[in-house]
């Protein structure tokens, strides 16, 4: 049970993220570059306060996890910019969970019996349903076929760069306290890399103001860290997934952003489907 609850902590602060980053504004690079510095900020005060175990593998691989994460990060930018967030976010939000439920079967063996294998199965099907009637629009524009094409191979890279930081660091088995500095360095490389030359453009209010996030997305990462080795990468991944329950609720009634009569219907049907899914995770603990 205490697996469970720590896992849902980032759906909690993954999910209220992109209200604050929307309060803050900026453009994307000054969103990631903010979180970038307010994460290794946070991992500086784990390292002082609990010194955790550090050692040359747990180094270079939480750097790895790190310029994994951004590479996801970026693209998922990338796709929003080419698709829209309407369209971008429930094709991610769906493609990490099935990579993270993939891996967390044939890598790691974690529903290793049919009833958790049909309630795991289920479970990420009703949250990959849910996230899509959130999202749901009305006489939404569709794009064209290069667009469409090219903004689902960002997906897959991005997707491959969200799962590969969180799986490199459950393969070499290393303890999320010890992992969060190196691996928040590997991160802002990543972003100042990724940057290139506007760089210089990022040193602003905005990207101070978005440190804000950094140091919720360091807070939700470490947790899932943690429920990561106590309750494994499908479960811990998926159900950090719900927090999209509360950036949509959010989006609307703190930001002020409009829905329809339709949408409402079918953004609460998409909540409920995540909460049952999130449910039937719970279901699959051993």
């Amino acid at each position: 049970m205490t697996g469970l609850l720590i896992a849902l902590i980032p759906a909690l602060l993954w999910g209220t993220l992109p209200l604050v980053s929307a309060k803050v504004g900026g453009t994307p690079h000054h969103q990631v570059f903010g979180m970038t510095i307010g994460a290794f900020c946070f991992s500086m005060m784990v390292f002082l306060f609990f010194s955790p175990e550090i050692n040359a593998t747990i180094i270079v691989i939480s750097l790895i996890s790190g310029l994994c994460w951004a590479v996801g990060q970026f693209h998922q930018f990338a796709a929003m910019k080419l698709l829209g967030v309407s369209k971008t976010m429930p094709l991610s939000t769906g493609m990490q969970l099935a990579g993270a439920a993939l891996f967390g079967i044939f890598l790691f063996h974690e529903w290793n019996t049919t009833l958790r294998m049909v309630l795991g199965i289920s479970a990420v099907v009703c949250i990959i349903i849910g996230v899509l009637f959130t999202s749901k629009e009305q006489n939404a524009k569709e794009s064209n076929d290069n667009s469409l094409i090219r903004g689902i191979f960002l997906l897959i890279v991005s997707t491959l760069g969200y799962i590969s930081y969180l799986v490199i660091l459950r393969i070499f088995d290393i303890n999320g306290w010890s992992a969060v500095l190196p691996q928040s360095i590997g991160m802002l490389i990543g972003a100042l890399l990724l940057s290139g030359k506007q760089v210089k453009s990022l040193y602003d209010r905005h990207t101070f103001f978005n440190t804000i996030s950094g140091l919720m997305w360091a807070g939700g990462n470490l947790a899932l860290l943690i429920a990561t080795k106590m309750e494994g990468v499908a479960i811990s991944f998926s159900m950090s997934q719900i927090g999209t329950v509360l950036s949509t609720l959010g989006g609307i009634f703190i930001l002020g952003e409009k829905k329809s009569k339709h949408q409402m219907v079918m953004l609460l049907i998409g909540c409920f489907l995540i909460i049952v899914g999130g449910i039937l995770l719970g279901m699959t603990k051993k």
